[in-house]
């Protein structure tokens, strides 16, 4: 089938280098063109495992091809998606303008029967106004042209969307027109082979599950946060806690590992949207309101632990820190627990001795160059100089320290461990005081 992608961004990209992978004929448009340029010469702007030979493999093959010209890409695809960015409003919510823009763009350029898929996350109701603003644009312009909106919601991880958009758990569409379920039927039938993975059911449906789902993770994050800390209030080990319930098979294990909070480009996003979309309607979501708030408290847990540790006092003090990313396996950093962190300790006149596998990049272009931060070419190279370790991402390289290494480089034996990669009882065999997120007290407490 013939594709167009609007916006070539993490979903976009994504989406559509899997689509030409299994066949599919696909342009992407991008109102920019260095992004389209540097696509072309076979640079891709995110890390995402697994996707920069896809891209670059499925554009020589001339699968996929990358354009500023909405015209060619409109006149192209019979299925066109939006998937552009939707960020947060100055109350929360999300800001339409680029998906609305789109469709402002489709409508002025089609000329026949076009599917129109919101991809991007958006809020409940966003169909009938992208729809709205088609039906708009072709009468202004005296055009009589069918079309159809359907809500096509994803559901990818970062660090691991392509493996999500090979073989998706499913693959909901909202739509009531039979010519749009046909059609999308086809497209997606080389993801749908081994048992039927689509869902279809009315658009609103459609829009509200994708953030029912990213707000349930997130909730289920900020519950074990705010076990863990009830875990150090009555003097118990969180680590307990999350296997007793997590045998339970209501429960489960997934999203039950407490830390120092979530970030990316998301679940904050989407639970702070859903929240404002809730008061907008005149109903007060508690229960998101909790979790944004626990989530927002839990990002200052570990300067709080080191705050505590030095009553207060960290002019001077030069922190090695690894990991930058919000999560592994990317490089991004988009309200991520190690920026609250950071600039917590700049403001205590600390610096900051930095390391993460990929996002290096993506932290000099946030900051810039500092006097109080370094970027280090390994963690090694983190720990020299540095008066103790933090850790806020659980990269697999930093899951086997060599921790006689830690204790000889640093100038104080201790470590702050933002996503509990470690035993207690071992950080005392080694001579650490180890913190953790609701594992008790430190070593030197104890």
């Amino acid at each position: 089938m013939k594709v167009t992608v609007f916006g070539i961004g993490y979903v976009g990209l994504v989406q559509a280098a899997v689509m030409a992978e299994v066949g599919h004929d696909v342009i992407c448009i991008d109102v920019d063109q260095d992004k389209v340029d540097k696509l072309k010469e076979g640079q891709i702007p995110i890390y995402e495992p697994g996707l920069t030979p896809l891209v670059t493999s499925n554009y020589e093959a001339g699968r996929v091809d990358f354009t500023t010209d909405a015209a060619k890409g409109i006149e192209h695809g019979e299925v066109i998606f939006i998937a552009v960015g939707t960020p947060p409003d100055e109350d929360g919510s999300a800001d339409l303008k680029y998906v609305l823009a789109v469709a402002e763009t489709i409508a002025s350029h089609m000329d026949s029967h076009k599917i129109v898929i919101n991809k991007s996350t958006v809020p409940v109701g966003t169909a009938d106004k992208v729809s709205a603003k088609i039906s708009e644009t072709l009468a202004k312009l005296s055009k009589s042209v069918t079309y159809d909106v359907v809500s096509n919601p994803e559901f990818l991880k970062e660090g691991a969307a392509v493996n999500d958009c090979m073989r998706p758990d499913r693959i909901i569409l909202g739509t009531d027109s039979e010519l749009a379920e046909k059609k999308l039927r086809e497209l997606y039938s080389p993801f749908n082979r081994n048992h039927d993975k689509i869902i279809v059911m009315d658009i609103r449906s459609a829009e509200l599950t994708k953030y029912a789902a990213n707000c349930m993770l997130a909730t289920k994050i900020s519950f074990m946060n705010e076990m863990s800390n009830l875990a150090e209030v009555f003097g118990a080990d969180i680590e307990n806690v999350r296997r007793g319930i997590g045998s339970d098979p209501r429960i489960g294990y997934q999203f039950i590992y407490p830390g120092c909070g979530y970030g990316g480009s998301c679940f904050p996003k989407d639970v702070q949207a859903l929240a404002r979309s809730a008061t907008s309607a005149g109903y007060k979501a508690r229960v998101l309101e909790a979790v944004e708030e626990v989530n927002y408290a839990q990002k200052e847990k570990l300067f709080e632990y080191i705050s505590r540790h030095f009553s207060g006092d960290l002019k001077g003090k030069t922190v090695a820190l690894w990991g930058l990313s919000f999560k592994p396996n990317t490089d991004d950093m988009r309200e991520a627990s190690s920026r609250v962190l950071m600039e917590r300790l700049w403001d205590a006149g600390a610096s900051v001795k930095a390391y993460d596998p990929e996002a290096m990049e993506e932290t000099q272009r946030i900051y810039g160059s500092r006097s109080d931060l370094e970027l280090m070419g390994t963690k090694e190279a983190a720990l020299e100089g540095a008066d103790f370790l933090v850790i806020c991402t659980e990269w697999q390289v930093f899951k086997a320290p060599d921790f006689d290494l830690l204790k000889e480089k640093l100038s104080l034996p201790l470590l702050f461990d933002g996503r509990n990669l470690f035993e207690p009882a071992r950080m005392m065999e080694y001579g650490l005081h180890y913190y953790a997120i609701g594992r008790g007290l430190s070593v030197k407490e104890q």
